[in-house]
């Protein structure tokens, strides 16, 4: 049995699996599409670290190119309509950058991500490694659609068993194999999102090859390095009396990279400079930054605010728990935004020095993930809170009825029947139209005449989005007679399995015939 364990990155991609000779975690190296950085071992020797940019260019011919071969040929820079990143943000975004038409195909973020990841499994065969079980870590604030697309395409691939864990839970399952008994906090900073978690893990009866884990509590921002390089090259347009919108699509890619460039070089020294000359403008861009200056440009766009209220989130749920915050042995950083220095320190300050180490910031969540195989246990519980939405017909309205409240451990059951009615005469079915109900963290930046950014205060808004996909209902019970109005006719009891499945059993209150019997609704995260 090969357990592969990938860690789909906004930025970059790392695929693991165990070694088995030395039964460790091994990063994959691919010819051609890896890339290597090179930091720190445990022992503190200088290793490379092999990660894929989440990058893919389309030839005219309809070949796809990922990776290194797209960043060390600056392809992106050369054709950037047919450049692709970021598209796992667009993968879960409510609202996803418009499909771009490349030889009559729309490509959509759905579809370069499968492009991306099955040009990633053609290598992973070349290396002769046929995975029987495929883990994929995902973010801790990742809803149903985004596990249900990575699900079917790991079925699709012939994968016997697809698993999912949080990336920074994943983290801290790695830091158990060799520290069980400990309560350890995870921060991981990526390129698109902010993860934390909670872990608590102890060896059964003694022995330290196989734990359980439990996850204490959760936190988590949609935000991540990518917003950094782009606040970088956007306050230094605002220098120039710019804006992006008078740059081309070339030039904006340039200073994206130039921004990216400038961000890695401030983790190790205090200022840094960049140049490029347009050549299709002869414009001169002459780009310089100091710690100092990143640090405002973070403390402005909020980004240190969101790192705040997600560790004080973290520590309120866990002092909830009767769990202080002197209890916590280690605090990790992972991800290649924990290695900007104003985000250390901010950590730093919450836990003291001791406490807080950086390690393997790049392949600690994929080499963690495969601590799976080796956990006989995880006690976890919903992120997000879910509810049915019912429509009201007096009202002509939409309302909520809550199911399971958000950190409702599972498995779970509601102790009562929900009792549904038809919304008009002659009603042949009724739909249950379960979903998520999210809790966003929005700024809005603004600028004063004198071209100052000024911030509102961070405000938490709350949104519905159901489970339904385009292609397929959640669940729908069919009525046979057809229902009447002012009549009670149908009861459903919700529950969430150990799997984490969410099932529904409805009655006909009618006919007292079972229409769905422990009916699987979704795969709950």
């Amino acid at each position: 049995m090969t357990a592969v364990a990938i860690d789909f990155g906004t930025s970059n991609t790392v695929v693991s699996i165990i070694e088995p000779d030395t039964h460790a975690p091994k990063t994959l190296r691919f010819e051609g599409i890896s890339r290597l950085f090179k930091m720190p071992g445990e022992a503190g020797e200088i290793v490379d670290v092999p990660v894929v940019p989440s990058l893919v260019f389309i030839k005219e011919q309809g070949e796809i190119i990922i990776g290194e071969r797209v960043r060390s040929r600056r392809l992106g820079l050369l054709q950037p309509q047919r450049f692709f990143k970021g598209f796992k943000r667009d993968l879960v975004a409510d609202f996803p950058s418009p499909p771009r038409t490349l030889d009559g195909t729309n490509y959509r973020a759905q579809l370069v991500s499968e492009c991306f990841l099955q040009t990633l499994w053609q290598n992973l065969q070349n290396l002769q490694i046929e995975p029987s079980e495929l883990i994929f870590t995902v973010p801790v604030g990742a809803f149903e659609r985004y596990l249900d697309w990575f699900r079917d395409w790991g079925e699709k691939m012939g994968a016997a068993r697809v698993r999912f864990v949080d990336e920074s839970t994943a983290a801290a399952l790695g830091y158990a194999i060799q520290n069980t008994d400990s309560l350890v906090l995870v921060v991981d900073f990526g390129g698109g999102t902010l993860d934390l978690s909670l872990v608590r893990t102890d060896a059964i009866d003694g022995n330290k090859d196989i734990f359980r884990a439990r996850v204490l509590a959760k936190s988590d921002a949609y935000l991540g390095g990518e917003d950094v390089d782009m606040w970088i090259v956007e306050d230094y347009l605002r220098q120039m009396g710019s804006d992006r919108e008078s740059v081309s699509e070339i030039g904006w890619q340039n200073l994206l990279a130039i921004g990216e460039r400038l961000k890695i070089q401030l983790s190790k020294v205090n200022e840094a400079a960049e140049s490029w000359l347009d050549e299709e403008t002869f414009m001169s861009y002459d780009l310089s930054l100091h710690r100092d200056r990143l640090e405002e440009i973070l403390e402005r766009n909020q980004l240190l605010e969101q790192l705040r209220e997600a560790l004080d989130e973290i520590l309120s749920a866990a002092l909830a728990k009767g769990i202080k915050k002197s209890e916590i042995e280690r605090v990790l950083l992972v991800g290649g935004s924990c290695l900007i220095p104003t985000v250390q320190n901010l950590i730093v300050s919450y836990f003291g020095r001791s406490r807080v180490k950086l390690g393997k910031p790049f392949d600690a969540v994929c080499h963690g993930a495969l601590a799976l195989t080796k956990v006989s246990e995880v006690e976890d519980y919903l992120h997000h809170a879910y509810a049915i939405r019912l429509w009201e017909p007096a009202t002509q309205t939409h309302s909520y009825y809550p199911l399971f409240e958000r950190g409702s451990p599972y498995p779970c059951k509601l102790e009562s029947p929900i009792t549904l009615q038809v919304a008009q005469n002659g009603q042949k079915e009724i739909r249950l139209d379960v979903g998520e109900l999210a809790e966003l963290t929005r700024s809005e930046i603004v600028y004063d005449d004198a071209g100052t950014i000024s911030s509102r205060k961070l405000s938490r808004e709350t949104e519905y989005r159901s489970l339904a996909t385009r292609h397929q209902e959640v669940c729908m019970a069919h009525l046979e007679p057809p229902g009447q109005l002012k009549q009670d006719r149908i009861s459903v009891w919700f529950e969430v399995n150990e799997q984490r499945i969410l099932l529904a059993t409805v009655i006909d209150l009618l006919t007292d015939r079972t229409l769905v019997k422990r009916g699987a609704i979704a795969k709950l995260k």
